[in-house]
């Protein structure tokens, strides 16, 4: 499944936001609404619980054929046999990741400048996550990046560019310059009543 990967709506999941739902019922909603790739993103439980939600939401995105996506942790993306694992500037170095989880599954990498973003594809990267857009309080410790140096970084990789941080129905339209491949987001869907409904109306909007 690592080929023809649709990263146009990319939802990254927070379960602090999500408003009276399970986060496995917030994520199929969301799928249904049109999201086509999940990142399941923990930083505040247990490993144990993080495999236990991996596999559950691994049999929800498998039902959907859509590629789960596991934040930091190659081992749960290994353990849940994931689509793929995304990695940040200080965690395992993507190339070392891609000897061990091989050829066939996706390697995403948060990068905020243009040599980040050309490393991480000399290093084996499928996509490259840029961010933050946009003020966000879903992630702390993020690195601002402006709407110029996103575009040069997707002119200066061949692989697919996602942009990520504070997007949401109000800001989408200022990315439309910048040919980037998709949106990741968080509140803009998770943080609704109506999760559904918020990702068909991103998803027009893109």
């Amino acid at each position: 499944m690592k080929y023809n990967i649709n990263y146009k709506l990319y939802l990254v999941t927070d379960r602090n936001i999500l408003i009276e739902k399970s986060l496995e019922t917030a994520v199929a909603e969301a799928i249904e609404g049109g999201v086509k790739i999940v990142q399941l993103r923990e930083k505040d439980i247990s490993s144990l619980e993080f495999y236990k939600t991996a596999l559950k939401l691994k049999e929800i995105t498998t039902q959907y054929n859509i590629p789960l996506i596991i934040n930091d942790r190659l081992d749960i993306a290994l353990a849940v046999d994931a689509e793929g694992v995304h990695l940040g500037q200080r965690d395992l170095p993507c190339s070392i990741a891609r000897e061990i989880i091989g050829e066939n599954k996706i390697i995403g990498v948060s990068a905020a400048t243009v040599e980040e973003a050309k490393k991480a594809e000399v290093d084996g990267a499928d996509y490259i996550g840029v961010g933050a857009l946009f003020p966000t309080n879903t992630k702390q410790n993020t690195r601002a990046v402006s709407i110029e140096r996103l575009t040069e970084i997707k002119k200066s990789v061949s692989i697919p560019v996602v942009a990520i941080g504070g997007i949401n129905e109000s800001n989408v339209y200022l990315l439309k310059s910048t040919n980037i491949d998709g949106i990741a987001v968080v509140s803009a869907i998770l943080g609704k009543k109506d999760i559904q409904s918020a990702a068909m109306n991103l998803l027009c909007k893109i």
